[in-house]
């Protein structure tokens, strides 16, 4: 096996770039979002299999366990395309992560700058630099309800708040990159992602633990999750499987649940006891959209959200074939194990 850049190998049956995954060639890499969650575990994972590891962080970003790994740091804002100059510079593939995530407080047009025009932003430099993949993170949440369940990567979007929206555009202005300017990018769509270091279903695991939990409208919805280290495999993937250009891929668990069995597996591994009593959903709806309007204006966090009620009401599932078919991609850790690390995890830090 030589050590030239550009060799082909079989790795799983996947033809992979020489070094890619095996350690055996030092590639500097370029992340983005490595001080959240999902960039946080994959630029750890880059440094286990032996990368050069460049990290995007804005100024005020705290970045002491990165660099502690081993991480060369440069500052910089998506927003400002004049401090991204020279980021991706030598470096083989960019790992764009980062986002604005539903942030509340923040005018629309935040989730623009951010997500549509700090990613064109970091195209260009990647394309003056001569990168050779451009991997983009964008999310399930483009196709919005899912009218016939499960979606595929080709099912029409249908974002549902900004967020969502500026992701579609964001993912849009990608594969233009690609077809207009043979930007060699590949897109992946993350679906609801748990493990270790997640604050997001945190709620769901104190609301179970203190007894406070109430299930509204049927709780036969579907809803798909994935385990934080399949995901972050299925990345890698992304950066180093040959003569897949231009695809997008929805990375997801093996199948999906419905609402009521997901807060099952959470109440069984606490060992508490769930209400039997379903509650209407559209009442609270309502109360969300009221609060809404009520507080914005005075920039105040109302305390009921509409899409923190649609997880009651939408369907949430995705066929992840094509990442099997094409990447390799398999799930490995099943939702109840997922959720039984990141309960473990949760009570290490004392949240619940």
């Amino acid at each position: 096996m030589q050590n030239t850049f550009g060799k082909l190998e079989v790795y799983q049956g996947i033809e992979i770039l020489q070094g890619d995954m095996t350690g055996n060639m030092k590639k500097k890499v370029l992340v983005t979002g490595a001080t959240g969650f999902t960039g946080g575990h994959f630029a750890h994972r880059l440094i286990k299999e032996g990368y050069m590891v460049r990290v995007l962080a804005r100024p005020e970003e705290d970045v002491k366990n990165l660099v502690a790994a081993g991480m060369e740091i440069v500052r910089g804002d998506l927003t400002n395309p004049d401090s991204l100059k020279g980021t991706a510079e030598g470096v083989h593939t960019v790992y764009h992560i980062a986002a604005a995530f539903r942030e509340e407080g923040v005018p629309k047009q935040f989730f623009w700058d951010v997500n549509v025009k700090g990613t064109q932003h970091l195209m260009d430099e990647a394309l003056k630099s001569g990168v050779k993949r451009f991997v983009h993170c964008s999310t399930v949440g483009v196709q919005g309800e899912i009218k016939h369940p499960p979606a595929k990567e080709d099912d029409p979007y249908n974002p549902g708040d900004h967020y969502q929206a500026s992701k579609m555009e964001g993912e849009l202005l990608v594969l233009e990159y690609i077809q207009k300017k043979n930007l060699p990018a590949v897109i992946f769509r993350p679906v609801g992602i748990h493990g270790p270091g997640d604050m997001r279903f945190l709620k769901f695991f104190k609301y179970i633990q203190n007894g406070k939990f109430h299930m509204f409208g049927s709780g036969q919805v579907l809803y798909h999750l994935t385990y934080i280290d399949d995901l972050v495999n299925g990345i890698l993937l992304c950066g180093t499987v040959q003569g897949i250009e231009g695809e997008i891929f929805t990375l997801g668990g093996e199948g999906n649940t419905t609402l009521s069995d997901f807060v099952e597996t959470i109440a069984k591994i606490l060992n508490k006891p769930l209400s039997k009593i379903h509650y209407p959903v559209w009442p609270l709806w309502v109360a969300g959209a009221f609060f809404e309007a009520v507080c914005r204006p005075f920039r105040i966090h109302p305390p009921i959200y509409r899409r923190r009620v649609e997880i009651f009401m939408k369907d949430r599932a995705f066929d992840i074939s094509k990442a099997k078919r094409i990447l390799g991609y398999q799930p490995k850790v099943s939702l109840e194990e997922g959720l039984k690390r990141t309960a473990a995890w949760y009570m290490e830090q004392k949240m619940i």
